[in-house]
């Protein structure tokens, strides 16, 4: 072989490699990527905190600084308590989202596939969708009482209509070419939607399954400060507690949990599914 050809494999070797990185860059140059808008927003956001703390544009039982929040919080998930309040919430949440996505799924799957039903149930769904999930709580605990029924009721009334639209959505799109593809294939009506219709209505249904993750947990956290349970700590009732004594920084401090936890189920469970349902049809998330 000669020394011409053997330059020539090496250079072609050197170009497979520098595409191989970048196409796959290396982990640390993702994750980064990912974090510094996130960086920047909290910055941005403290600056004007900050600012605003300096120049005593409310008294400081009413908006402390960063810094008496950061100490609270700090202090407060190295507390048991916080925990345990995280994690009934969270029993809570689990509990009335999954209500919620078997009743949205079970409507939305009926009203995609019969006229009559849409035409008769499709304006209750949209107006329960808009409607505030704090105006069902008089007739919650009307029905239910001061006890977690009242609570998961609303949740799940919460929820469902943006799960069920979110389907109704993603099988509308769906080409009729899908449903003639599955039929000549010898699909029944089951397999037809489980194999065929519903893979390809993903999509839409990941974004009513976000949204609806969304309203649920408004809804709960709205929930957890009309309701009250005594014995049974929650993130909610931790907001009431700080407000009814004035502890503003405390209430800051957990509205920062009740914030991260949401984004990070958002993030870690939807958002995950979201980029796997997108990566099979040769797409990425922006």
């Amino acid at each position: 072989m000669s020394a011409s050809a053997t330059l020539d494999e090496e250079l072609a070797g050197l170009d497979q490699l520098e595409a191989h990185h970048e196409q796959h860059p290396r982990w640390h140059v993702r994750v980064w990527a990912a974090t510094w808008p996130k960086l920047l927003a909290i910055a941005i956001v403290l600056t004007i905190w900050q600012f605003a703390y300096w120049r005593e544009w409310k008294p400081t039982y009413v908006l402390p600084s960063p810094s008496a929040v950061w100490g609270v919080f700090w202090n407060d998930i190295r507390t048991v308590e916080l925990w345990e309040a995280i994690a009934n919430t969270m029993r809570r949440a689990v509990v009335g989202f999954t209500l919620a996505l078997a009743i949205g799924g079970a409507v939305g799957l009926a009203m995609s596939r019969s006229r009559i039903l849409r035409s008769a149930l499709g304006s209750l769904v949209t107006g329960a969708q808009t409607m505030p999930s704090i105006a069902w709580f008089p007739f919650a605990i009307l029905l239910f009482g001061l006890t977690d029924q009242s609570i998961t009721f609303v949740v799940v009334l919460g929820a469902a209509p943006s799960i069920a639209n979110g389907i109704i959505g993603g099988i509308d799109t769906v080409p009729p070419l899908f449903r003639r593809l599955g039929t000549s294939m010898g699909a029944g009506t089951v397999s037809l939607y489980r194999d065929f219709v519903v893979p390809a209505a993903m999509p839409s249904v990941v974004a009513g399954l976000k949204q609806g993750w969304a309203f649920s947990w408004r809804s709960l956290m709205a929930g957890e400060l009309l309701v009250l349970i005594p014995g049974i700590p929650t993130l909610g009732g931790r907001l009431d507690f700080a407000r009814e004594f004035s502890r503003a920084d405390s209430m800051i401090a957990t509205m920062i949990v009740i914030l991260i936890v949401g984004i990070l189920v958002d993030t870690l469970v939807f958002g995950r599914i979201e980029r796997r349902v997108l990566a099979r049809r040769g797409l990425s998330p922006h």
